[in-house]
């Protein structure tokens, strides 16, 4: 069996593999990069899906040790510390049951799981949404994610938006992957549906952060906010919509439906950002009402494998509402192409 490779963080950084996946202890060697810095912190950088909290927290108790010795979180770093971790189930995940959920499971290893997330799914539960979420179906699907932040979720999607995830089974897997997002390795593409004729490809980099006075929804702001870069391909144009392609080189929330508001070109459908309806015929219309959601989709996923180090990319098919829409839509525009009689 391939042993996983030691986390691309810096030449001296070294996870042993084995010993997370059959005792479930981390194994780590601090970079000399972190020489001077406290432990606590060092160690939020190296395990992004941990919080600074927790890490102290863990450290307080006995659970983190360097050099095979209890420590505190103030303990500066010289480079080169042996650190262990011992790594418990994960309180937050264990807390939620098991449930039978419907996803597809595109693809499966000992190391992760890509899924093709349905519309109308939950991906972590919160306030309203406690049962019957896609991280509930993934501790049906495997009980072992218990043991893992957030049952190894690396990135999520909005509850209406379709399409590809990827999911660690492994602590291993999971920074690796968290750490690919962070320094933008991680290649994701998304097909919509807009309102309005988008003119032209180009790039919408802007800054997004928390609406000024609506908090549960996002928007673009002058200062404050974190950089967002979404490009825009057309792929076909229609009588009044246009069928796009855009390619994430950051990931905040809500990014491309912010963005595309932004462009004066909303998302079909989209409840919170859009939900306008432009002239259309009746059959278009009734489609775009009954779609019940915003027309996106994660079409396309790239990322490095950790342990094999080789690029793999997974695409799925558009899910039939967002088809049946654009079949409906090239029919009409071919209609509005004919001579009038």
């Amino acid at each position: 069996m391939n042993k996983l490779p030691s986390q691309n963080i810096s030449d001296d950084n070294e996870i042993d593999a084995d010993s997370l996946h059959y005792t479930n202890i981390l194994n780590l060697t601090i970079p000399n990069q972190f020489a001077g810095e406290r432990i606590d912190i060092a160690l939020a950088q190296l395990l992004p899906q941990y919080s600074r909290s927790k890490l102290s927290s863990w450290i307080k108790k006995g659970i983190i040790t360097v050099n095979n010795s209890p420590s505190i979180s103030k303990h500066k770093l010289i480079g080169g510390e042996k650190v262990k971790i011992f790594c418990q189930e994960d309180q937050e995940t264990s807390y939620f049951r098991a449930e039978k959920v419907d996803f597809d499971i595109v693809f499966e290893d000992e190391d992760l799981i890509v899924i093709d997330k349905p519309t109308n799914l939950v991906v972590h539960p919160a306030a309203g949404n406690w049962s019957g979420t896609l991280l509930n179906g993934l501790l049906f699907h495997d009980p072992k994610l218990s043991h893992i932040p957030r049952a190894g979720i690396v990135h999520r999607l909005d509850k209406d938006t379709t399409g590809l995830m990827v999911v660690a089974k492994n602590i291993i897997t999971q920074t690796n992957l968290v750490k690919q997002l962070q320094t933008r390795q991680v290649k994701r593409i998304y097909r919509a549906i807009v309102n309005g004729i988008v003119p032209y490809d180009g790039k919408i980099e802007t800054l997004i952060g928390r609406h000024p006075h609506q908090r549960t929804k996002m928007a673009v702001v002058p200062f404050g906010g974190k950089e967002a870069i979404t490009h825009v391909k057309v792929l076909e144009r229609f009588e009044h919509h246009s069928y796009i392609e855009c390619s994430l080189e950051t990931g905040r929330t809500h990014q491309i439906r912010v963005h595309m508001k932004e462009a004066k070109h909303p998302l079909v459908g989209d409840p919170t950002y859009g939900n306008i309806l432009l002239p259309a015929s009746p059959t278009i219309k009734e489609q775009i009402i009954n779609l019940h959601r915003q027309a996106l989709h994660a079409y396309q996923l790239s990322f490095i494998h950790p342990r094999t180090q080789k690029n793999i990319t997974f695409k799925t098919k558009l899910p039939n509402d967002m088809q049946q829409l654009l079949a409906a839509m090239r029919t009409d525009y071919e209609i509005s192409l004919l001579p009038d009689k």
